[in-house]
């Protein structure tokens, strides 16, 4: 029984709560968020980002871009909120949101720290075409 009563009764006023089956469902719960974050994390982008000392912090926006070097082989490849993307891709994502009548969008660049200076400025200019004037640079806190 989850509540006590003063005399047993089924009309009589429950005075008590056994709070252990809500500890056993919390407990639970726990487990099961520890275990499907860590397959949330594992699909995650490896990008080496140039750290900084100073930054802001970024409102989630509708257009993430990250642009990664492999160490090895020295490979470019561009990534459209998580998918590989080319600039015609986004080109046309960027066309398509906008369609959808979302106005004040930001875009956030994440690019590798091996990449070129030219090559993030050419992202830039891309989305900047697209009509888009408010975009970020995604850096790791030095700080």
């Amino acid at each position: 029984m989850a509540g006590n009563s003063s005399s047993g009764g089924d009309d009589d006023v429950i005075t008590g709560i056994n709070v252990t089956p809500l500890v056993d469902i919390m407990l639970c719960l726990l487990v099961i968020f520890m275990v499907t974050t860590s397959y949330v994390v594992a699909d995650s982008l490896k990008v080496d980002l140039p750290e900084a000392s100073t930054g802001d912090a970024t409102e989630p926006s509708v257009i993430m871009l990250t642009f990664t070097v492999e160490k090895e082989t020295g490979a470019r490849q561009l990534y459209l909120n998580g998918e590989k993307a080319d600039e015609a891709a986004l080109r046309a994502h960027i066309k398509k949101v906008k369609a959808e009548g979302k106005t004040d969008l930001q875009a956030v660049i994440a690019a590798d720290k091996a990449a070129s200076h030219g090559e993030v400025i050419r992202l830039i200019d891309i989305v900047k075409q697209e009509g888009i004037v408010k975009f970020a640079l995604n850096i790791e806190s030095s700080g």
